[in-house]
């Protein structure tokens, strides 16, 4: 087996601004709407960038999300042309509003045959289903994608959303056409309320028994635990605790153990720099964060929800008639469970 840890400084984030912005954000979504092309707009009447209600009803469990597809210019017959984006009416605004058959219909354009054609090989295809809106319990939402033959399937759910305690997700992925090879799965949990308690503390206290942020992740040939446990510096910054530890399996722990006999100062490098990484990125986004408060701090996020990316190209989901079976199938399809 091979543990690998590494401690960095990072800035810490003030809790009161973390929840109120969290708050925020719930109560933002909280009070939109759709059209009757699937657009999700704010209370003010701005559209959330790339997002749009392909199936289900607003908010209401089961609802099925997608990117808004490209505006599709017809050619000169009035045909759109296959595998373009379709633009759905824009009708009066309402609150649990159901997409049409272009919402539904992912962003494919129907062909010849009226049919919409699948996508390639390496054609990209994705949903976020909600799972459930209880802003005052929990929130609770799965992302799927597949591209490159490979299935991923991501749930998270968050506790208490508008002043949050926890977070756990889960991941499984496979490749259809694979064996088990090509199967992973992995578990998350951050258990807020411990994280905070553990950075309240003395600086010359004891770290916290049990790290905040668990994770753990399961393939045929491996297994893998992250930990990751903050500590107050006396000059108020974090200093986080990273363990890695990672365990073959099968034929793979005495041929591995080789391996990282003459390998294990590189690793060790790529692990630090890793973390050395993440938290100058976790740096930076706190130094352009601007601490705004109330009204102010609304329209900043209201602002970041409208915002749209000039010259991106986005995919549409799966369609429901005429386009690729459903890559996660019923139930749930992944690796071995991390324990």
């Amino acid at each position: 087996m091979a543990r690998l840890t590494h401690t960095v400084t990072v800035a810490p984030l003030d809790r009161g601004w973390f929840e109120e912005a969290a708050g925020t954000l719930v109560d933002l979504l909280d009070g939109s709407r759709t059209r009757a092309d699937g657009s999700v707009l704010l209370a003010d009447g701005r559209a959330v960038a790339g997002l749009r209600l392909l199936k289900g009803r607003h908010l209401r469990s089961g609802a099925r999300y997608g990117e808004t597809p490209e505006p599709v210019t017809p050619g000169a017959d009035g045909r759109v042309p296959a595998g373009s984006g379709t633009v759905g009416a824009a009708d009066g605004p309402s609150r649990s509003g159901t997409a049409g058959a272009g919402a539904a219909g992912g962003s494919s354009g129907p062909g010849a045959s009226g049919r919409v054609p699948a996508p390639g090989p390496s054609a990209t295809v994705g949903a976020v289903v909600l799972r459930a809106w209880r802003p005052a319990h929990s929130v609770e939402v799965e992302s799927r994608v597949a591209e490159d033959g490979l299935a991923l399937r991501l749930k998270v759910r968050l506790s208490e959303p508008r002043r949050p305690r926890a977070l756990d997700l889960s991941l499984s992925g496979h490749r259809p056409a694979g064996g088990s090879l090509y199967r992973f799965s992995g578990r998350g949990a951050a258990d807020l309320a411990a994280w905070w308690a553990a950075v309240d503390r003395l600086p010359s206290a004891l770290p916290a028994a049990r790290p905040p942020v668990t994770a753990r992740a399961a393939h045929r040939l491996a297994k893998a635990r992250l930990t990751v446990t903050p500590h107050p510096a006396d000059d108020g910054s974090w200093r986080i605790s990273v363990v890695l530890s990672v365990r073959g399996r099968w034929l793979l722990r005495p041929v591995g153990a080789v391996a990282l006999f003459f390998a294990r100062r590189p690793v060790e490098r790529g692990f630090r720099e890793a973390v050395e990484n993440a938290a100058a990125q976790w740096n930076t986004a706190l130094a352009e964060l601007t601490p705004r408060h109330g009204e102010a701090l609304r329209a900043e996020i209201a602002d970041a929800l409208t915002e749209t990316e000039q010259g991106k190209t986005i995919p549409g989901g799966p369609t429901d008639a005429g386009g690729p079976a459903d890559p996660w199938g019923p139930a749930d399809i992944g690796g071995p469970e991390a324990r």
